[in-house]
Order: structure tokens, then sequence, then C-alpha cells
């Protein structure tokens, strides 16, 4: 089960990735702490699992400044996957009313992605911003970068590189950083968008929504926070979001359904590749129900398209006792997610034309 920032393969066992990760799991107490409303990843168990969690609300509660930190490396087009992740900086800047840093790791996806050039990691760049930004972030509280324009990061990444050995970033990543040397320095890169906030607002909590498979960033940074006076950065871990053929959401095409995807499109995936929770006939699926548990179209309305608890509820216990077929809950789905997608669209045409309000460009 290798689990790396730039790796995942096989089921994944999220139970012992705590385990072995050393984080903690979020219980009913840390949950219940959280405010309301909760979206659908917090609030339906995508989210399981944090690194001082409670610190950061605690800091909250007692009217200190906080931040949350929530980047992104580009390295190709968006799809819904991935706006799992974004729902959460959205629902801690709405619900707690902090500053959002989103780093842009354009150089990261260069060093490491052979196939790409600097030309494609900038337009992939500019293209994934505008769709995270169309979510809803507030202008006025968001702080984008790109490291290829701000290259002010390179200041403190070189701070922070001072402190990191070559022999720790090598055992915390598990990988051959030897294919080039910015690969070699691209830990530093990502502690210095972790730590960001502290760098130019000074120490305060700072939490980071992440997939678990990018923990290894934090744990080197929270090793060196306490260097620079800062305190550790929390963490928020998510799982990974299920693609429409198995456990993870992939970049194939069929396997994902892209931000760009039109109705038709939408539809002809979900149809012919969402993999289903059913039986394999009408009359067996009438006698035995489906299970809601494994079906991705189920899955992807509880963990990010049906807000309504008691419609979601329904819909599972229709399925399981049959009287909701594979093929309507398909269509549910569809409608679902070209409904949002039309919306999505017109907001991120809204943001293109105002997207000096969250750059930094120096």
């Amino acid at each position: 089960m290798p689990i790396t920032p730039w790796e995942v393969e096989g089921d994944i066992d999220y139970n012992r990735l705590i385990e072995e990760f050393g984080t903690q799991s979020i219980d009913n107490h840390l949950f219940s702490r959280l405010k309301l409303p909760l979206p659908p990843p917090v609030k339906r168990g995508m989210c399981f699992s944090h690194r001082d969690l409670d610190k950061w609300l605690n800091a909250y509660d007692n009217k200190e400044k906080v931040s949350v930190v929530s980047g992104r490396g580009p390295s190709e087009r968006m799809h819904i996957g991935h706006l799992t992740l974004y729902a959460i900086p959205k629902y801690f800047q709405d619900t707690y009313g902090c500053t959002v840093y989103i780093p842009v790791s354009d150089d990261e996806k260069f060093y490491i992605k052979e196939y790409l050039n600097v030309g494609d990691v900038e337009r992939f760049a500019d293209d994934n911003i505008l769709d995270i930004l169309a979510m809803g972030f507030d202008p006025e509280k968001t702080i984008v970068h790109k490291d290829f324009e701000h290259t002010k990061i390179y200041r403190y990444a070189s701070q922070v590189a001072k402190k990191i050995t070559y022999s720790t970033a090598k055992a915390v990543f598990g990988l051959k950083p030897e294919n080039n040397i910015g690969w070699v320095f691209y830990p530093a890169m990502q502690a210095a968008h972790i730590l960001y906030p502290q760098f130019i607002e000074g120490s305060h909590q700072t939490l980071v929504p992440i997939g678990i498979d990018q923990d290894p960033f934090m744990r080197l940074t929270r090793d060196i926070a306490e260097r620079f006076g800062f305190q550790k950065p929390a963490a928020i871990h998510k799982k990974l979001a299920p693609g429409l053929e198995g456990p993870k959401m992939s970049s194939s095409g069929n396997n994902a359904i892209w931000l760009s995807d039109d109705e038709d499109a939408v539809a002809s995936k979900v149809h012919k590749y969402a993999f289903s929770g059913g039986q394999p006939s009408i009359k067996e699926h009438r006698e035995k129900g489906g299970n809601p548990d494994v079906d991705v179209s189920f899955l992807y309305l509880k963990y990010f398209f049906e807000e309504d608890d008691r419609k979601l509820a329904q819909i599972a216990q229709d399925y399981r006792d049959g009287s909701m077929l594979t093929g309507e809950l398909k269509e549910y789905f569809i409608e679902k997610v070209n409904n949002y997608l039309k919306e999505h669209r017109r907001k991120r045409e809204m943001v293109e034309k105002n997207i000096d309000e969250y750059m930094l460009r120096e």
C-alpha cells in the first residue's frame, strides 16, 4: 500500500495509516466542537484524521489569530474529486472568518512530471486557480500565489532548506530525489508554503487540509517550525476521492469527471463507467437491494453533492431495499453533477474578471 505525495496504489486502510503516520482520529468530542453547518466532506466521514486540530480550535476560541493553508499542484485540469478537498478550507473561511492561503506549486509539477514543460504548468496553474476560486472564496480573505511568479517564496524556502538535511528529506519521503536537483529542493518549498502565513504575519495557529498522502510534508514542516519561533501547523486529513471505476480518483479520461466535461460527457461516463453497488439484474436488485457504501454515484452524493441529510438517508434506504435501481441512482447523480458544473462555470467566469483581487505577483 504505497502512500507518498507522488504515489498511491491499492486499497487504502485508513486506520492503519493513522497508526503508521502517528496522527489522531477525529473523535466525537472533537467533531462536536466544529461550528455548524458542516459541509458534506466533514460531516460524513471523509475527514478522518488530524494533527493538532484541537489546538487550532482552542486558538480560535481564545480569539487568537488563525489561518488556513490549502495548496494545489497544477499537473492537469481539475476533476470533481479535487473539489472535495477545497470544500474544507472554504468551510473554515466561511465559518471561522479566517484567511485562506492557496500556494500553487507550479515548480513542483515541472520538476516531477517529466512530460510537462514550463508553459504546460503555467497554463494548468491559471486554469486550476479559477476552478478553486469559483467555489466561492472571499477575495478579501484569500491569498493566492504561484511559485514561478511570487518569487518572494524563495526567500522563505531558502531559510527552510538550511534547516533540513538531505538524509532527512530522503527518509521522510521514501523516494529517489536524485532524478533532478529541483526535486531535491522542493520539500523546502512545500514547507515554506505551509509556514508562509507565519513568515508574513508572525507566529499563529495555521491549519492545512490535505489528503493523507501529503502528510509527509506536514511531518517535515512540523519538525522545523519551532526553530523559526513558529507554532507547529495543524492538519486535517481527507480520504482520497473515489474514481468512477475504482477506489481512487485518477487522471485517466474515463475514471474522472472533469470540471470542463459537458452534460453529455458526464452522463456517458457515469452510465458506462461508474462502479455500481447494485445487482446484476433488475429482478435480483428488487429482491436483494444494492450496497450504497461501494456505489460511486452514492459516494459522491454523500461526500459532496447532496447537502440534505434526510434526502441522502432516504436514497441509501431505497437503494438498500431495492426500491431504487442503479440506473435511477445514476440519473439523480448526473443531474446533481450537471447542475453543479453549470453554476461552477458561471462563477468561474466571474472570478476570471476579478482575478487580480486574489493574486500575489512579485
